[in-house]
């Protein structure tokens, strides 16, 4: 599963990709204009409306004999069978069961101050997260979550080389005024000797 996400995600299969991104953009999209139900119903009406006519079709050429009895064009869909074994169900929920504690252990830790830092990070998080809020909607930040997710991850492994030159550069800015900023606090910095003199 992991394999098939990563190759959508870089694009290694452009149809496939390319279907997925406008399917979820458009979904996300229709969202604005109509409610979750609605959009559910209005997506089964319209994959029915491509269904119907196609078994429709293969019954009438199964009525004047073209195609022997019982023969189903969405036979492979029907009996496939996606169901999960026990031990799958098991699994799974135990992995969600270890998430929901290890994100409610790592709430409470947030809340009630363990780490002093952790703490202020998130009380920032929550404040950029609530003027967020105030300006956009949330679906607005889920639809440029899958556009980021589809474009950036492209990007950066087209742009790598260019990307680690600027990276390096960036860094060695940063070095150079770390150090100047040390350079100008030892020289601004009172010597020992003096403020010993002038203490009484």
């Amino acid at each position: 599963m992991a394999i098939k996400v990563m190759d959508l995600i870089y694009w290694r299969d452009v149809g496939k990709t390319g279907l997925v991104v406008t399917g979820l953009v458009i979904g996300l999209a229709s969202l604005f204009q109509f409610s979750s139900v609605t959009m559910l119903s209005y997506l089964c009406i319209s994959i029915m409306c491509l269904t119907f006519p196609l078994r429709l079709y293969y019954k009438l050429l199964e009525l004047i004999r073209k195609i022997p009895e019982g023969v189903h064009p969405f036979q492979s869909y029907i009996g496939d069978d996606s169901s999960l074994t026990d031990e799958e169900t098991v699994l799974v929920v135990e992995e969600v069961v270890l998430m929901m504690a290890f994100a409610i252990t790592e709430i409470k830790r947030l809340l009630f101050i363990d780490s002093i830092m952790d703490s202020i990070k998130f009380v920032v998080l929550l404040y950029v997260l609530t003027y967020m809020g105030i300006t956009t909607n949330g679906l607005t930040l889920v639809i440029v979550g899958v556009i980021c997710v589809f474009s950036l991850p492209l990007f950066y492994k087209q742009m790598q080389g260019r990307m680690k030159r600027i990276s390096k550069a960036v860094r060695g800015l940063l070095r150079k005024i770390k150090n100047l900023f040390k350079m100008l606090y030892s020289k601004l910095r009172p010597s020992p000797a003096t403020t010993s003199a002038t203490t009484p």
